[in-house]
């Protein structure tokens, strides 16, 4: 059984940077996909970014290409989001989510983090 826990969010004002992690537990295949994804209030779950754990490939939403990283940690099982200029439009919940295969697309997720809460001031 797969896990994945997220941390790493908070307060951060306009401009700033934060770094979450997601520690994935239970995965025994390298044909897997890590992901995030981010939901603000009312509005739909959305796609940011995903990492292929087996070839190291990634793929961004374009609201976020150039200012947001996906990474990953071969030895901690963990992937990291580190997200710069930051504003007020990225906050929202942040997901990790997991699937498995190879290439970097989370059209389809077998699994789910928590969520951790980003918040941007102005």
């Amino acid at each position: 059984q797969v896990q994945l826990v997220e941390s790493g969010g908070g307060l951060v004002q306009a401009g700033g940077s934060l770094r979450l992690s997601c520690a994935a537990s239970g995965r025994t295949s390298s044909r897997y996909v890590m992901g995030w994804f981010r939901q603000a209030p009312g509005k739909e779950r959305e796609f940011v970014a995903a990492i292929s754990w087996s070839t190291g490939s990634t793929n961004y939403a374009d609201f976020v290409k150039g200012r947001f990283t996906i990474s990953k940690d071969n030895a901690g099982n963990r992937v990291y989001l580190q997200m710069t200029s930051l504003n007020v439009e990225d906050t929202a919940v942040y997901y990790c989510a997991g699937r498995e295969g190879f290439v970097a697309s989370m059209g389809r997720v077998d699994h789910w983090g928590q969520g951790t809460q980003v918040t941007v001031s102005s």
